[in-house]
């Protein structure tokens, strides 16, 4: 297969600007198609990161001469025949080509462009206006991280390190500073001697032009010493360490239906925290009656299923923390996911564990799955008791974010939301 490769600055006399627009209108599209693929992709599909996007055309906008004749009817105020809104057909073009996607005479036409999407580009896409919240430098003792620092000039170093501008300044301050003799003031005197002389200015001029040749061979014009190369030093970097916690329900009321969305849910949480960050660790719980740390395949995988008692994945999430993050060395996140049911005994339980994490953590997302049938299923309508005993939670803990999520169509509308860029 061929492959072109456009080199001209300005290809076909269009300018960059309009080029740079139609490369930006174009990435527009390809957000909508990516990100609306997040709620009617299957999880497979997205963990591929290979999707062939259709936009509306490679051509760039052009000026056209208006063909039609005839009288033309504008939409001004005060008239009594049209309103603001109306529309009106546009008159058939009489000449030209048809544009593309048009169908021809024979019911032929043109394709619309098509990106294909790596798996890099896919996740860029998705993840560029997102991150986690409160997110900030945290004292660490295990430094792995270090980063290049300009350090001023060296005399040796790596070809690929030199400073050319520098080292010319150099060798004009030196030139100048031990007056080196210019090459103008040779030349003048080679045009002096070829005129006609008295022998003792014609001795003068060339016993001038020898010292001066000898004082510019003595005096290079660029010396090994000018030369300066750039020069770094490896500077440790504070590592922002996070870790995330990931609770979810499992428990009987949670249908096909509500954990398919709560997979979906988590598995971009998982993506974005591996495409966005360095060093975030990922914590799974799963919990019925009883919590239980797994590891990503059984998180999303595992069919077991049981009662509700909430209070167990916190209980769990809490001795996690105790254990092995260090509130002053880690910035703790929990992302928890449930249909809103509990067992009535354990929301005292649950209330007091909550309370005792959210003081230790930089973020809490709990998110509620709305259920598959419009009728409610707890008793007290449409607000579930764990929405309503999170909510009073809130009022003390504003990093404590509730979202629901009502059908697939609204999963990339919550996680957005929960972990939109924090305006300054």
């Amino acid at each position: 297969m061929s492959v072109i490769i456009d080199r001209r600055l300005n290809p076909r006399d269009k300018a960059i600007k309009n080029r740079q627009k139609f490369i930006q209108r174009s990435r527009e599209q390809i957000k909508k198609y990516v990100r609306d693929a997040i709620d009617n992709d299957s999880i497979s599909d997205i963990e591929k990161g290979k999707i062939r996007v259709k936009v509306k055309g490679i051509n760039e906008p052009t000026f056209q001469k208006d063909r039609t004749t005839g009288d033309k009817k504008y939409v001004l105020p005060g008239n009594e025949e049209y309103v603001v809104g109306d529309s009106e057909k546009k008159p058939q073009q009489q000449s030209g080509k048809k544009g593309s996607g048009d169908p021809s005479d024979d019911g032929q036409g043109e394709d619309g462009f098509e990106f294909v999407l790596s798996s890099d580009e896919y996740l860029d896409f998705i993840f560029e206006d997102l991150e986690l919240p409160h997110l900030i430098k945290k004292q660490m003792k295990d430094m792995t991280k270090v980063k290049p620092h300009r350090a001023g000039f060296t005399n040796q170093g790596n070809p690929s390190q030199l400073d050319i501008i520098r080292s010319l300044k150099n060798s004009l301050g030196r030139r100048i500073g031990l007056n080196r003799p210019k090459n103008n003031r040779i030349e003048e005197i080679e045009q002096l001697l070829k005129k006609e002389h008295t022998p003792a200015s014609r001795t003068a001029l060339e016993k001038e032009l020898m010292e001066l040749k000898r004082r510019q061979k003595a005096i290079p014009w660029l010396d090994p010493f000018d030369v300066r190369y750039r020069n770094f030093n490896m500077v440790p970097q504070p590592i922002t360490q996070a870790v995330m916690i990931c609770i979810m329900d499992i428990s009987g009321s949670m249908g096909e239906y509500e954990k398919n969305i709560a997979k979906r849910f988590f598995f971009l949480l998982h993506m974005f925290l591996n495409r966005k960050y360095e060093k975030v660790q990922i914590v799974f719980i799963r919990h019925h009656t009883s919590a239980k740390e797994v590891d990503e395949e059984e998180f999303f995988h595992s069919k077991e299923t049981g009662g509700t008692i909430v209070s167990s994945g916190l209980k769990l999430a809490k001795e996690i923390i105790d254990t092995r993050y260090n509130v002053n060395d880690w910035n703790i996140y929990v992302a928890q996911s449930s249909d809103g049911d509990n067992t009535m005994s354990d929301n005292i339980e649950t209330d007091k564990v909550l309370r005792i994490i959210m003081p230790i953590i930089q973020y809490f997302a709990y998110v509620e799955i709305m259920n598959e049938d419009p009728t409610p299923y707890n008793y007290f309508g449409k607000i579930s008791l764990l929405s309503t005993l999170y909510k009073k939670i809130k009022k003390d803990f504003t990093h404590l974010a509730i979202c629901n999520i009502d059908g697939l169509g609204n999963i990339w509308t919550v996680f957005k939301k929960l972990f939109q860029k924090e305006t300054s």
